[in-house]
């Protein structure tokens, strides 16, 4: 009597990140079960910071017949390395490659053990299922089309394995309705969406679990702009404290989506908003079809709102864009207040149009993963470097929480901030900014280097030590600090005369003695309260700053206002 075997197969996927999850080995590990009952599936995540070494340990520790990898342009040399030794260790492992990558592997790694599928899942024929069972794979299997029926990715136990303390990825909708030169999606036209009492139950069985952070990977979440409300008030009205992420297209909101968020809680919401350029030859140039001043519109809009998280993009090396052309870029989307700004280089990844049309645009680029370009017709290779290192600089600087006072007054003050990174660059490269660890007491050493010579420097150091100080510290720098006088133990025991006089302002009773044993104290000029929104009289003005953080979109320490007016003659 013969017994049935299962075959063992491992699902491999290498994450940027311990929180991050790969959507693709649920999707392959469905498909695989829907196929046959003779598969016995296991899932493996490791990151590609992971020790090299005991990652390949544990996989070949597991007696798989297959291993199957998730191949992306960022982890797609880890896993080169990892199938190359893996069919070194033993002649009967045997290695499936898929994702945006796997050609390329395909064609690095010409071995009779490796298998490459392209393509989405849904869409690779019987025969392939066929073949892997029969340990008879073909090099190579493409998937046909784009699939019109996607299941859902994840079952319960999942999520108390598999996706525990991870991210969730979904996707409520296939396709983009862009055709961008330098993106893998223009190759395929057209976009799918589910059914919206599909993408409610699917949801409905995430959200049971309560996960931190929902990240939905459709490529333009706001195209069909009723079906985004629609979902979006689904999400509001479930009960869990997770976070959603969205990309967005920043000219495709309607009044009706405005008036929605404008309720929603702080920090509920993330939006990451795709800019790339606003430069219109570059935008043309790259099928990117937006309108630049609606864009601008409404990322003040949400910024108002200060309930969102503001992710904004943009891409250095496009086609037509000059030094100054993409510097203008950063300084409108800089004076959109987005809380981020990611400012990407530019990657001419295989079979996309770009790639076709590099010779034309005078492209130099990086043979390997991922990609990098070296220089253009418009930007050679000494105007990359410089602006590659600016936006290192605005990146370390920029996207934290740690001087959003100073960026603020910088734009209501109409400073040229292209001129003043540029200046800061300068500051940080004399310092050899980039060969240390960015810590804030560095980075504001590094600005107040750069600022000292400004008319308002004494401002400057109030807004400095007000971000410093809601950001959780306890004390101040050297940096930033004050005279003894004015120090925050020297204000507690001036305050501490005035305990029980109604002239002092500021909380009351019991709550004001808890204030004046726990908070820091900071004594800040008039000006510095009227143009930070708090109330001003004829006197001295303190601010507490208590250890306490609060719920807003930055979880800023809480920070309490005291005012002792002017005693009369």
């Amino acid at each position: 009597m013969a017994f049935l075997t299962l075959m063992r197969i491992s699902l491999v996927g290498l994450n940027a990140r311990y929180t991050h999850s790969c959507l693709a080995l649920f999707y392959i590990r469905n498909e695989l079960l829907r196929n046959s009952d003779d598969f016995e599936v296991q899932i493996q995540q490791f990151t590609i910071n992971d020790p090299y070494y005991e990652m390949l340990l544990q996989l070949s520790a597991g007696s798989f017949d297959y291993y199957f990898f998730s191949a992306s342009i960022w982890n797609s040399d880890l896993v080169v390395r990892l199938i190359d030794d893996l069919l070194r260790i033993d002649p009967q492992h045997l290695c499936v490659v898929g994702g945006p990558q796997a050609e390329v592997i395909g064609k690095t790694i010409v071995h009779p053990r490796l298998f490459v599928v392209t393509g989405e899942i849904e869409r690779v024929g019987p025969d392939f299922y066929k073949d892997l069972q029969e340990r008879k794979l073909q090099q190579s299997y493409g998937a046909g089309g784009r699939g019109r029926d996607f299941s859902a990715p994840y079952v319960d136990s999942d999520f108390t394995d598999h996706l525990q303390n991870r991210h969730i990825y979904y996707e409520a909708s296939r396709g983009c309705p862009f055709s961008c030169t330098y993106c893998l999606s223009a190759a395929h036209r057209g976009i799918y969406h589910k059914e919206l009492t599909r993408v409610r139950a699917e949801l409905d069985q995430i959200l049971r679990w309560n996960p931190r952070v929902v990240r939905f990977v459709d490529r333009t979440f706001n195209d069909d702009t009723a079906r985004t409300l629609a979902i979006w008030k689904f999400l509001a009205g479930q009960q869990c404290d997770t976070v959603f992420h969205f990309e967005m297209s920043p000219d495709r909101f309607t009044e009706e989506m405005f008036v929605f968020l404008e309720n929603l809680p702080a920090g509920k919401f993330q939006f990451e908003i795709g800019i790339q350029s606003t430069n219109g030859a570059t935008l043309k140039a790259i099928r990117r079809s937006m309108n630049i001043e609606v864009a601008r519109i409404n990322l003040l809009r949400l910024s108002r709102m200060n309930t969102i998280h503001l992710h904004a993009d943009l891409i250095l090396g496009l086609p037509y864009d000059t030094p100054s052309s993409f510097l203008a870029s950063f300084r409108e989307v800089f004076a959109m207040k987005p809380h981020y700004i990611q400012m990407g280089l530019l990657k001419v990844l295989p079979d996309t149009p770009m790639c076709h049309t590099a010779p034309e645009y005078g492209y130099t680029y990086s043979s390997t993963p991922p990609y990098s370009v070296f220089a253009n017709t418009w930007l050679n290779h000494q105007d990359m470097q410089k602006l590659y290192w600016f936006c290192e600089c605005v990146e370390r600087f920029v996207n934290n929480r740690y001087f959003v006072s100073l960026w603020e007054y910088f734009r209501s003050s109409k400073l040229d901030i292209v001129a003043f990174f540029q200046r800061l660059l300068e500051v940080c490269r004399q310092q050899g900014f980039f060969q240390r660890a960015p810590t804030q007491e560095f980075l504001n050493s590094l600005l107040l280097d750069c600022l000292k010579n400004r008319h308002d420097f004494d401002y400057i150091l109030e807004l400095l030590r007000y971000d410093w100080l809601r950001c959780g510290h306890r004390f101040l720098p050297e940096a930033l600090s004050v005279a003894e006088q004015k120090s925050s133990r020297t204000i507690k025991k001036m305050l501490f005369g005035f305990i029980d006089d109604h002239s002092l302002s500021g909380s009351s009773g019991a709550e004001r003695m808890y204030l004046l044993k726990k908070g820091f104290f900071l004594e800040c000029s008039e000006k510095f309260f009227e143009e930070q929104g708090f109330e001003t009289g004829k006197g001295r003005h303190f601010l507490c700053f208590v250890p306490e953080r609060t719920t807003g979109l930055r979880r800023f320490h809480r920070v309490e206002q005291f005012y002792l007016p002017e005693k009369p003659d």
